[in-house]
């Protein structure tokens, strides 16, 4: 199919690259730190270890404020403008957070680069959209998420490797230098994909009132606290993950390559989500997952007494592994539930679900990464609690009159 515009497309072969490298710029914003936060949070003079994790989760804090802002504001100046607008407030965070002398300066320089990254990661799906549709969208989609799977596989190994050559505040100036890249490639290559003409006035009334019809909405709001449920424990995990693996199991610069493999499980749950989700369907998949990272963390969490809360290395990554593949098929398929009654708001209900998704998920992840004490206790408990919320969310989208729109 023909792509839907009347400007000149890029080649596939170098549009797929371009928004890949745009989708996961908040992937690599928040991984590629994972190795560095002992040395910042030293340096900065945090109060307490646990507070290293702060600089993982203000950028999700970020992201979900920005992701609001950004999807309605490209229908009103156009979608390169707003990607512009983001790359800027991230390169401007990348600033703060480079010369940082506090920590308080460092956490207010990662949401600022948390709300400017939602720009890319928000408004690259509508320049996808505006240009394609049908599988022909599908197939170049695929193929970004293929490459995009890749970046929490490499994201820590890049950031250990930069910080033991120029220190932990080389790793801004990287991000600065990816961010200056993606900038010069879409001005120069890609065209604006929203004419003028098709532009619609930004209106905070609009973004309101999508939240309040979410809200009435069962199957949306029901799919979106699932979302943000799922994804707690797992904000959770991705902001401790330095401790855990470095600080409890002492794995020193091998840490990188234990993230890698843990990344790759979720990359092959949403490979293998593309294939299931035909035969059984969203719903089953989502039913099922959240059952299972439930049954099997609850197990792992009682098993965890018998090892004073420090399962051996081997059987904690194969614990993990399975939950994660759960979880990769929760991600692949819980947002598109939420959508599935919006279809009137497609736009700005795509923003607000992935915000409040974002924004239910961080407080809680704060909470539980906060508790994380040497054992993997509060972590286990975490997913078997917040497994078994995803479950009860997604019960309650399905209950009586979750398929209909409150009129």
């Amino acid at each position: 199919m023909s792509p839907r515009t009347s400007s000149p497309a890029l080649r596939t072969a170098e549009f797929i690259p371009l928004i890949a490298l745009l989708i996961s710029l908040d992937a690599l914003s928040s991984d590629a730190m994972l190795p560095a936060l002992a040395a910042i949070a030293g340096e900065l003079g945090a109060a307490r270890a646990n507070d290293a994790q702060f600089v993982i989760t203000s950028l999700f804090l970020g992201l979900g404020m920005g992701q609001m802002l950004f999807g309605p504001l490209s229908d009103r100046i156009g979608r390169k403008p707003a990607i512009y607008t983001g790359l800027a407030l991230f390169m401007t965070g990348c600033l703060v957070s480079l010369f940082a002398s506090s920590f308080q300066a460092m956490i207010a320089g990662r949401v600022m680069q948390g709300i400017g990254v939602a720009a890319p990661h928000v408004v690259t799906m509508a320049l996808v959209r505006d240009q394609y549709e049908g599988r022909t969208m599908a197939r170049l989609m695929s193929l970004a998420l293929a490459v995009f799977i890749l970046v929490p596989t490499i994201a820590p190994a890049l950031g250990q490797l930069i910080m033991w050559l120029a220190g932990w505040r080389a790793i801004f100036t990287t991000f600065l230098a990816i961010a200056t890249v993606a900038l010069a490639w879409l001005a120069l290559r890609q065209p604006e994909t929203l004419p003028a003409e098709q532009r619609r006035p930004f209106s905070p009334g609009a973004i309101a009132r999508a939240v309040v019809e979410i809200l009435r909405i069962r199957a949306a709001i029901g799919c979106t606290l699932a979302s943000g449920f799922i994804f707690a424990p797992f904000v959770a995990y991705l902001s401790s993950a330095q401790q855990i693996f470095q600080q409890a199991y002492d794995t020193g610069a091998l840490f990188p390559a234990y993230f890698a493999s843990l990344s790759l499980a979720i990359g092959a749950a949403l490979l293998l989500n593309g294939r299931l989700v035909m035969r059984l369907g969203m719903r089953v998949l989502c039913k099922a997952a959240s059952t299972l990272v439930a049954t099997l963390s609850l197990s792992a969490w009682v098993g965890a007494f018998a090892f004073d809360g420090l399962p051996p290395l081997w059987l904690f990554m194969i614990y993990l592994a399975s939950v994660f593949m759960c979880v990769g098929v929760l991600f692949g398929n819980l947002a598109a539930l939420a959508m599935e009654p919006l279809g009137h708001i497609a736009g700005v209900g795509a923003a607000v679900v992935a915000s409040l998704a974002t924004l239910v998920s961080v407080p809680l992840g704060i909470l539980i990464g906060q508790h994380f004490d040497g054992t993997m206790y509060a972590l286990i408990a975490a997913f078997a609690l917040f497994g078994a919320a995803t479950h009860a969310a997604l019960r309650f989208a399905e209950s009586t009159g979750g398929a209909r729109s409150a009129r």
